[in-house]
């Protein structure tokens, strides 16, 4: 009988898709007078691309540090953070940032705000194209008729729109929220959580966005990734979020496993990690 022989092709690598977004051996090490200070330290995550991944934990475990290094304003001290096989080195118009403070600038309107991000990212667009793009998006959060009105002239809930507008008229990869809703009133928070939660599924767009409130993350979240304390912070578990989408949150919160998620994620966060205050 012959004999099989392969032939090279035969023996090709069956190469396995890279993660969109890879965070891998991650640690974060600043030097003091004390010696090294340790933020993060075996961070591992791998994020799909239109995945919306909410990062939870109690002050002081490195959630900014950590969404600072995929935005480019920080670099790990060791391992490697990754966007589609390619470092990352430094901020870039693929990831935009939304922090609780709005940073809008307020001399200028909520179109001109919008505006001086979309001139910078795409110079090369014609005029009428770049304030078609404004327009698009301040109509996408609710804010047309607000377009020529000031940051101090608007509801902290309307800025926060201006910013979220913003960030997603350059047309980022990634969309980086640190706490973006933390300073609104709950019924404003729970209007811009559905809105935002209907334009990245329309725009397929992949989140990171530390919270501190488990109901915003459970009805957001695809994974909800739980770090534990700091220093030396890790990441403790990572629970997924299986609600189907579009979500409905009456019909979520009627469902006996969200209660389920949320206990174990307060378990986790209030008792296996508490904060010990003395």
């Amino acid at each position: 009988m012959k004999a099989f022989q392969a032939s090279p092709q035969s023996f090709q690598k069956l190469e396995t898709k890279a993660p969109f977004l890879l965070i891998e051996n991650v640690a974060k090490i600043y030097p003091t007078a004390k010696g090294n200070y340790t933020v993060l330290e075996n961070v591992d995550l791998s994020v799909n691309k239109g995945e919306f991944i909410c990062v939870i934990g109690h002050s002081g475990c490195g959630k900014s540090t950590l969404l600072n290094m995929v935005g480019g304003f920080s670099q790990p001290s060791v391992g490697r953070v990754e966007l589609k096989g390619e470092p990352i080195l430094k901020p870039g118009p693929d990831r935009m940032m939304v922090f609780q403070g709005y940073a809008l600038l307020p001399w200028k309107t909520a179109f001109e705000n919008i505006y001086l991000a979309v001139n910078s990212v795409f110079p090369h667009k014609s005029k009428a194209e770049k304030v078609s793009i404004v327009h698009e998006h301040l109509a996408m959060v609710g804010l047309s008729e607000a377009a020529d009105k000031k940051p101090k002239q608007l509801s902290g809930g309307m800025r926060q729109r201006v910013a979220i507008a913003r960030a997603l008229s350059i047309r980022p990869e990634i969309l980086i929220l640190d706490e973006p809703f933390g300073a609104l009133d709950q019924i404003t928070k729970e209007e811009l959580q559905e809105e935002l939660m209907k334009i990245c599924g329309e725009q397929n767009c992949t989140v990171l966005m530390i919270t501190h409130d488990i109901d915003e993350a459970l009805f957001l979240a695809d994974r909800l990734v739980m770090m534990t304390n700091g220093p030396a912070a890790k990441i403790g578990e990572i629970l997924s979020i299986p609600f189907d989408r579009p979500r409905d949150r009456d019909r979520i919160m009627e469902d006996p496993e969200y209660y389920n998620l949320r206990n174990y994620a307060l378990d986790f966060l209030y008792h296996r990690f508490a904060h010990d205050d003395e």
